[in-house]
């Protein structure tokens, strides 16, 4: 079985996904299913379709956190320290071509979400700057070009 690497934080966050899915959002789903049977002809009813296509979305999320959650290896970021990036890092970049300065935290590819800069930890950006340390400069592939950037913090909280 595949062990996936994932903080504290993130097993939390799907194990209460998990939870709202099959307490809250299974039974309300249900419900909306039967009232829109209740309306009649199904093959013309579009509130019974987009429930059974809304059914079967949660469902399949269902199935996914059923299988990650089991094979999660939670990892103590509390324990790391100095200044070389790993796993549960936040790192902070200075991209040299705009200045503009970013700060990213590199997780497990089942908690990554880019709304709160968390990165997965097989995207081509922590990949190139895994076991680099502050005031190194990294090229990092990108679409449009590989870019260079400096890690100029490296922390564990």
């Amino acid at each position: 079985m595949q062990k996936f690497p994932m903080t504290a934080e993130g097993l939390a966050r799907l194990e209460e996904e998990l939870r709202h899915l099959k307490g809250e959002e299974r039974p309300a789903i249900i419900a909306a299913i039967a009232e829109a049977r209740a309306h009649g002809d199904l093959s013309e009813n579009a509130e019974y379709h987009a429930a059974r296509e809304r059914q079967s979305f949660i469902e399949g999320r269902i199935g996914e956190l059923e299988s990650v959650i089991p094979s999660v290896e939670v990892v103590d970021v509390s324990k790391f320290s100095g200044d070389e990036v790993r796993f549960g890092a936040r790192v902070t970049i200075l991209d040299e071509e705009t200045e503009k300065e970013q700060t990213y935290r590199i997780v497990g590819q089942h908690e990554a979400d880019m709304k709160t800069h968390s990165i997965s930890l097989t995207s081509p950006l922590a990949r190139a700057l895994m076991n680099k340390k502050v005031g190194q400069t990294v090229e990092v592939p990108a679409p449009g070009g590989a870019r260079s950037v400096e890690i100029t913090k490296v922390s564990f909280t």
